[in-house]
C-alpha cells in the first residue's frame, strides 16, 4: 500500500522541486519509504506537525493543500464572512506553505487575509477576530527542531480549533486526494480577483494598541533606565516585540546578533525553545558582558517567552515558566488594585499542570483561579465563556508552565509580545523602587512557601512509540501506584473521567501524595513523549529538590 503511494508520487509531476530528488534518494529503501508513506500526518485540534519532506507523513505543499481543502469544505458550511486569516513564522518553507494555503482557499471562493511578512501566533489570533474570519491558519512548528514545520488551525474566536470542528475538517481531508484533490489557483490570480488581500496596517496597529492598553503602570518604563538583552531566536518576534517595547519607553535593547534575523535553520540552537538553557546561552553571554538588568527570548512563533534575571552578585538566573507566571500574576494583581483598575470578581486561568502557588497568590488578592486542561485553547475557552456572559473584562491573566502568558481578552492564544512588555514593565517598576524581579520572587516564596515545579520527559520515537505510550498510560490505570518513594498516594484524579473533573476528557493522571506533593503524568499532544510534572514544597529549595529527585526516581520504572 505505502509502496503504491510512493510509486504514484515518484511518477507525478511535482510542483516543489525539492521533493523529487528526495523520493529518488530513498528508492529501494523500504524502511525510508514506509516512514514517509505508511501513515499520513493526522489533523487534530493542534492542526498538523511533522518533518519537512516528501510523503504523506511529512510537511509539504501537498499535505498543506489537502488540509486546506478539508478546511475550505468546512468553512463553506459556516456562513459568515467566508474569510480565513493566515500568518507564518520563520521556519523553512513557512512562507511557501502559507501562500499554498491561500491559493487553495481562493480557488474555493474563500477570501484570505494574509500577512505580507512573518508575524507571530498572537497576530494571527488577532487578525482572525479583527476581520471576523471563519478560521485562521498559522504555519509554524513552535519550538520543534529546524527540520519540522506545521499548520495550526483556529476557529472564528481566534482560539485553536475545537475538537468538533477539527473532526469535521479531518473527515473532509480524508475524502480529498492528496495529489489532485485540492482546488488551486495561483497566488497572483487570487490577488487580482480580490480574493487574497494582505493584512492592513490598521489591523497590525490595532494589535499593538490592544497590547499596550494592558499596561499596568503606563509610563513607568520611560524613566526606569532598564537595560535589556533580547533574542527572537531567529523567529517572528523581532518586529512586534521591539515595536511595543519602544512604544512603552524601553530603548536600551541589545539584540543577540546571531539570533536577530529570521532563519528557519536556527543555526545557533538546535531546539529554539526558550525553556532550554542552550537556546538562551548567547543572550546570557551578552547580558553578562553588558550588565543588562534582564534577558528575554521568544520562540520562533513568538507565543512564548523565557527570561533570565540579574542577581545581586551580578550572575544571571533563568526563571521557570511557573515562576514568571506567578511573578506576573502578583505584579498584575497588586498593580491593578493600587491603580484602581481591578475589575469586579476578577478571574485568572492556568493549566492543571501549572504550579499551585498561583492558586495561593490569586486567593491572596481575591482573584478566582480557574484550572483548565493543558493547551492554551482551554484558557481561550474560559475567556469565551466570560464574553458570552458579557463579563469578558473580568479576565486579567492566564498562563501555562510552558512559558505561555496572556493578559487580556484581545486574542485567544498565548502572546509573547504582551508577556515581554509586562515582564519589562515589572522589572522597571521593581528597579525604580530599589528591588528586583529576583528579590520579589524570594518575597513570594517567603510569604507562601518554597514551591518547586519540575518537568521530566520520556521519549518514545518511531512508529511504535505511540502504542508504547498508550500501553504505559493504560497500565497506570489498571495497576495504579500505591505510593511514590514511600510517599503514599492519597488521591488520584483521572482526567479521562469528565464526570469526576467537570472538564472535557483528557489523557492526564494527577496523584496527590501524603506529603502534599503532586505527580502529574500526561502524554504530549504534539511530540512522542510522556511528561511527568512534579510539585514539591520544602522549608528551602534543597529540601524541595531532594523530594523531587526521590519522586522522579520512583517514576522511572513506571514509564519504562
Amino acid at each position: 500500500m505505502y509502496q503504491d503511494m510512493y510509486e504514484r508520487w515518484l511518477a507525478a509531476e511535482l510542483d516543489d522541486a525539492d521533493l523529487k530528488p528526495e523520493l529518488e534518494s530513498v528508492k529501494g529503501d523500504d524502511a525510508a519509504i514506509q516512514d514517509r508513506f505508511a501513515v499520513a500526518l493526522k489533523f487534530g485540534t493542534a492542526g498538523l506537525r511533522g518533518v519537512i519532506g516528501a510523503g504523506t507523513n511529512r510537511m509539504n505543499i501537498y499535505v498543506v493543500r489537502q488540509a486546506t481543502q478539508g478546511l475550505a469544505n468546512w468553512v463553506k458550511t459556516q456562513g459568515g464572512s467566508q474569510t480565513v486569516a493566515i500568518s507564518y513564522d520563520s521556519r523553512i518553507k513557512s512562507d511557501l506553505f502559507a501562500k499554498t494555503a491561500a491559493e487553495v482557499l481562493a480557488a474555493n471562493g474563500i477570501k484570505v487575509r494574509i500577512y505580507s511578512a512573518l508575524m507571530p501566533v498572537p497576530a494571527l489570533s488577532f487578525a482572525t477576530r479583527y476581520y471576523n474570519c471563519n478560521a485562521g491558519i498559522m504555519v509554524t512548528a513552535s519550538h520543534n527542531p529546524a527540520k519540522y514545520n506545521g499548520y495550526k488551525a483556529y476557529g472564528p474566536d481566534g482560539c485553536q480549533m475545537t475538537d468538533e470542528a477539527a473532526d469535521i475538517v479531518y473527515a473532509e481531508i480524508q475524502k480529498t486526494d492528496i495529489l489532485t484533490g485540492a482546488k488551486l489557483i495561483s497566488f497572483e490570480d487570487g490577488m487580482a480577483k480580490g480574493l487574497i488581500e494582505y493584512v492592513g496596517d490598521d489591523c497590525i496597529n490595532a494589535l499593538y494598541s490592544a497590547i499596550e492598553a494592558r499596561s499596568i503602570r503606563p509610563g513607568i518604563c520611560k524613566t526606569a533606565g532598564l537595560k535589556l538583552v533580547y533574542s527572537p531566536l531567529n523567529g517572528s518576534g523581532l518586529v512586534p516585540v521591539t515595536h511595543v517595547l519602544g512604544d512603552i519607553g524601553i530603548t536600551d535593547i541589545t539584540i543577540v546578533p546571531e539570533q536577530k534575523d529570521p532563519d528557519g535553520n536556527f543555526p545557533t540552537c538546535p531546539y529554539p525553545n526558550p525553556e532550554i538553557f542552550e537556546a538562551l546561552r548567547l543572550g546570557l553571554e551578552l547580558a553578562e558582558k553588558s550588565g543588562a538588568d534582564l534577558m528575554l527570548a521568544t520562540d520562533p512563533d513568538a507565543d512564548r517567552v523565557g527570561i533570565a534575571v540579574k542577581c545581586k552578585d551580578g550572575s544571571y538566573e533563568l526563571l521557570s515558566g511557573n515562576e514568571v507566571g506567578v511573578l506576573l500574576l502578583d505584579y498584575i494583581c497588586a498593580g491593578r488594585i493600587e491603580q484602581g483598575t481591578m475589575p469586579k470578581n476578577p478571574v485568572m486561568c492556568k493549566s492543571i499542570v501549572s504550579t499551585p502557588l498561583a492558586d495561593k497568590v490569586a486567593e491572596h488578592y481575591g482573584v478566582e483561579c480557574r484550572n483548565v486542561l493543558t493547551g492554551f485553547k482551554w484558557i481561550g475557552d474560559q475567556i469565551a465563556k466570560l464574553e458570552a456572559d458579557g463579563e469578558v473584562d473580568r479576565f486579567i491573566f492566564g498562563f501555562e508552565e510552558s512559558y505561555g502568558y496572556l493578559a487580556g481578552p484581545y486574542v485567544r492564544d498565548k502572546d509573547a509580545i504582551i508577556g515581554s512588555m509586562l515582564i519589562c514593565e515589572m522589572a522597571a517598576y521593581y528597579r525604580a523602587k530599589g528591588s528586583s524581579i529576583k528579590e520579589e520572587l524570594e518575597r513570594i516564596y517567603t510569604e507562601y512557601g518554597r514551591y518547586l515545579n519540575k518537568v521530566d520527559s520520556f521519549e518514545f520515537p518511531g512508529l511504535s512509540g505511540m502504542d508504547k505510550m498508550a500501553g504505559i498510560m493504560q497500565n497506570l490505570r489498571v495497576n495504579p501506584p500505591k505510593d511514590f518513594a514511600g510517599d503514599k498516594v492519597v488521591k488520584v484524579v483521572d482526567y479521562k473521567k469528565p464526570e469526576e473533573t467537570g472538564l472535557p476528557a483528557a489523557n492526564v493522571l494527577i496523584y496527590t501524595l501524603e506529603s502534599g506533593a503532586t505527580v502529574v503524568v500526561r502524554p504530549s499532544g504534539t511530540e512522542p513523549k510522556i511528561k511527568t510534572y512534579f510539585t514539591t514544597k520544602g522549608k528551602d529549595l534543597a529540601e524541595a529538590e531532594a523530594q523531587k529527585e526521590k519522586l522522579a526516581e520512583a517514576c522511572k520504572p513506571l514509564l519504562a
